[in-house]
């Protein structure tokens, strides 16, 4: 591999993993919170895409100005797990709370495949496809690789300032100590005056919209078609699953480690491209069953 393929496959990994940090990101907020693994959650980034691309494609048909692009992804994705985020939170997930895993696992899984058929119902099998945002920013040169400034500054930027505000968020506000709180012991904090509610809720709509944050910033790189949020949900699990569940700041470090690895396999071993972040997942439990970043008797976010 010589010098310029590897920066490109450094770059590749860098920006994969920005997104699949953002989806993972919320759902191991959720699990952290609540303790459901939200099936449904691919969902969310797939809804997430395809109402970004839509927009853009708004933007560019009623000629509104070109520079709406890049905030209107944010926009879209907050309106997004606003909506389906409460949803999920007031007509499924709080009636599931104490229920078995299994069974939450199956609910979810449902909710899931109904998000998907009213993905197919709203958007059809066509694919959504937007890059006006990549084109406006235009490409630098690294290491002789010309390369798009939309993948190369602003996803990892977006996902670092996700990071960095999420858990400033959680650890300098009241409501994030809440949050905190009703993680380490939902009961405990009940008793102790935290409306548990309203901080599933607020939970809820936090991932979901980083979910949807996660396809509608994908939507200018990637062409979106149905199946795509069950791809994303299953390497998003591949990624809290090897940090641990309830993990953020594991998380981080296992998508990029995921993300390089997919990437550099991509150009150097691409008929195993699909399997390098199961098998580095299935390596990480056989060592460590919990996670890299989890204790067995703990779940911290």
């Amino acid at each position: 591999m010589n010098a310029s393929l590897f920066a490109l496959a450094l770059m590749d990994g860098v920006s994969y993993a920005a997104l699949i940090f953002l989806v993972a990101l919320g759902l191991t907020l959720i699990f952290g919170v609540m303790n459901v693994l939200n099936v449904a959650h691919g969902s969310l980034y797939a809804w997430g895409g395809y109402a970004a691309a839509t927009m853009g494609l708004a933007i560019v048909k009623f000629g509104l100005p070109a520079w709406l692009a890049l905030p209107s992804l944010f926009v879209v994705a907050l309106v997004v797990g606003a909506v389906l985020g409460s949803i999920l939170e007031i007509g499924l997930l709080r009636r599931i709370l104490d229920k078995d895993p299994i069974l939450q696992l199956l609910v979810t899984f449902a909710a899931f495949m109904v998000l998907e058929d009213l993905q197919r119902m709203v958007w059809g099998g066509q694919p959504y496809f937007v890059s006006d945002v990549v084109t406006q920013l235009g490409t630098i040169n690294v290491a002789g690789v010309t390369y798009t400034r939309y993948q190369l500054l602003v996803l990892p930027a977006v996902a670092l300032v996700c990071f960095f505000g999420l858990r400033a968020f959680l650890g300098r506000t009241a409501l994030g100590r809440q949050i905190t709180a009703v993680t380490h012991h939902r009961e405990v904090a009940t008793a102790m005056g935290v409306n548990a509610g309203r901080v599933s809720l607020l939970t809820i709509i936090i991932g979901a919209s980083l979910g949807a944050l996660g396809g509608a910033l994908a939507s200018p790189t990637t062409s979106f078609t149905p199946g795509i949020g069950a791809d994303m949900m299953v390497l998003s699990f591949a990624v809290v699953a090897t940090a641990g569940l309830g993990q953020i700041g594991g998380a981080a470090i296992a998508a990029l480690l995921i993300g390089l690895a997919r990437s550099f396999a991509i150009y150097l071993l691409p008929e195993v491209e699909v399997l390098v972040p199961y098998l580095i997942m299935v390596a990480v439990l056989l060592v460590r069953p919990q996670g890299m970043f989890s204790v067995v008797a703990a779940r911290r976010i």
